[in-house]
């Protein structure tokens, strides 16, 4: 299967380990972004994965394309201009200290692209699957553009297409992420989401349910799916369920709603070592999982098994292999020393 993927690619700088920003003199290094998380994921798995952004030409840059290059992601549409690669900043939290995100992505390359450089024709040529999510749209209204024509372009070639709805309150609001989302949904066949994604974006709410307090309502949450099926006429939605009870213990699940159905997953209890990333690497599982023809409910419990396990790896990638997730799907999930 040959995926490709469209959105924005940072340096991510952590504090090492539990530290605060105003604790540690060093931060870590590495990248990440939504799209490219699940080029990584799929590549991985074995799977044909090409990455589309916009980047500057610094060493910056080079280094972040030679990491994806080394995990199999091919870079090969990766458009070069502007001045700058976006950044952000974690501080992991712990226990009932949240974890928080500083965005230093403002005048990035791509939020600067013009949608005339990319020609989605060629670019999708031969692929059965395009994925984006709702943080590329929000970067600005030329990378909108061009995520309109992208997911345009592979309906009308026939790809799949799915898109995760990662609203971002740091980014823009609720009510221009409605406006300009709802008019790229009528090209998307999978829509994913998370408890709080439907209600910021389409003021579809899980009744009944408050995610501060941990507590989920199954029957709620085929109504939100049913409600996003009616109103876009999706193919499916997946919806991840997490139970936040602090920020390191959380309870983690999915549903899968299609033809009318509702799939859920079964539930993992994680002790998180990092949690971003985690909806990229659920995202990455079911497309791979429904590209090889997988029923609903075995494709939603891949997708819930490969991300309980990326919130066991540090950095946003979800750096395990098909075998590892295979193995938790058998049953294996006692962390014992594999010899």
């Amino acid at each position: 299967m040959k995926i490709v993927t469209f959105g924005e690619i940072m340096m991510r700088l952590a504090t090492p380990g539990f530290l605060r920003l105003n604790q540690t003199p060093v931060l870590e290094m590495t990248f990440g972004g939504g799209e490219a998380n699940v080029a990584v994921s799929l590549a991985l798995f074995g799977e044909e994965a090409t990455f589309v952004t916009r980047l500057p030409k610094n060493d910056i840059a080079e280094t972040c394309l030679q990491k994806l290059r080394g995990l199999g992601v091919n870079t090969s549409q990766v458009k070069r201009g502007g001045e700058r690669i976006g950044i952000y900043f974690l501080e992991s939290g712990a226990s009932q200290r949240a974890s928080t995100v500083t965005y230093d992505r403002a005048h990035s390359a791509i939020s600067e692209i013009n949608p005339s450089e990319l020609n989605w024709e060629e670019i999708l040529k031969g692929a059965d699957w395009f994925h984006f999510t709702g943080i590329t749209p929000a970067l600005s209204d030329k990378a909108a553009q061009a995520s309109l024509e992208g997911a345009r372009a592979a309906k009308k070639l026939g790809l799949t297409v799915s898109c995760d709805l990662n609203y971002r309150k740091k980014l823009w609001t609720t009510e221009k992420a409605g406006q300009v989302m709802s008019g790229i949904m009528e090209y998307v066949d999978i829509c994913i989401a998370n408890e709080e994604d439907a209600e910021k974006v389409f003021g579809i709410k899980a009744s009944g349910t408050e995610v501060t307090e941990g507590k989920i309502d199954h029957s709620r949450y085929i109504e939100v799916a049913t409600k996003l099926t009616e109103r876009f006429k999706f193919k499916g939605v997946a919806i991840t369920l997490r139970e936040s009870f602090s920020a390191s213990h959380n309870g983690w699940s999915g549903l899968y709603f299609t033809e009318g159905k509702a799939n859920f997953s079964r539930r993992y209890d994680i002790q998180i070592v990092d949690r971003v990333g985690g909806g990229d690497s659920f995202a990455a599982g079911l497309v791979y999982a429904l590209g090889k023809k997988k029923s609903p409910q075995d494709a939603i419990e891949f997708a819930v098994a490969a991300s309980c396990l990326k919130h066991s790896i540090s950095g946003d990638f979800n750096l395990v292999k098909l075998s590892e997730v295979e193995a938790l799907l058998a049953g294996d999930g006692s962390g014992r020393v594999q010899r």
